[in-house]
């Protein structure tokens, strides 16, 4: 995986510049952000269903427990087909959609994780299982704060998230540059 990660550094790069992007324009155009903020957690929404699904499907191949992922599939597929079916979604309409699926797929990350217990790392499912929940239900407590609230705290998580991934990324560019120096 390391050898993986360090030939496509420029792919992570990649992926912290549009997320730098992202998250300064949810704080320079919040209306344009939030109609986009729409598709791209609809498109988001069915891509992560789908993707647990077939993770689903391969567990119960191995005879793994399946339902959570199937589960949790289906809930993204649900909550990302309603933000295309009703685009004009009401800001408070779609903060309970979003803290919602974030409530519940927490919840079932959280269950993923209790059943990996022996695996590394299923503290940082938990962890990111917990986060989801209490950002839901922050969300659900304060809705009055506001759709913009809500693009700033995107925008700034992606701003973050973005430069996390810049330096992860350059950090594999040397790493991947003195492997290849050693190889000659």
């Amino acid at each position: 995986m390391t050898t993986v990660l360090t030939r496509n550094w420029w792919a992570l790069a990649l992926r912290g510049i549009f997320a730098v992007l992202m998250g300064l324009a949810a704080f320079v155009l919040p209306g344009v952000t939030l109609a986009v903020l729409v598709a791209l957690f609809g498109a988001y929404a069915v891509v992560d269903g789908v993707l647990a699904i077939i993770a689903g499907i391969r567990a119960a191949e191995r005879y793994e427990r399946w339902w959570s992922p199937i589960l949790k599939g289906l809930v993204g597929i649900a909550a990302g087909v309603l933000a295309f079916v009703w685009p004009a979604l009401t800001a408070l309409a779609l903060l309970y959609l979003i803290a919602g699926w974030a409530i519940v797929t927490g919840v079932l990350e959280i269950v993923a994780a209790v059943h990996l217990h022996r695996a590394h790392g299923e503290w940082l499912l938990i962890l990111n299982g917990v986060l989801s929940v209490l950002f839901g239900f922050l969300v659900v407590i304060w809705p009055s704060a506001g759709v913009l609230t809500l693009l700033w705290l995107i925008g700034a998580y992606a701003i973050v998230f973005g430069i996390v991934l810049l330096v992860l990324a350059f950090r594999l560019r040397n790493l991947h540059r003195r492997q290849t120096s050693v190889a000659r």
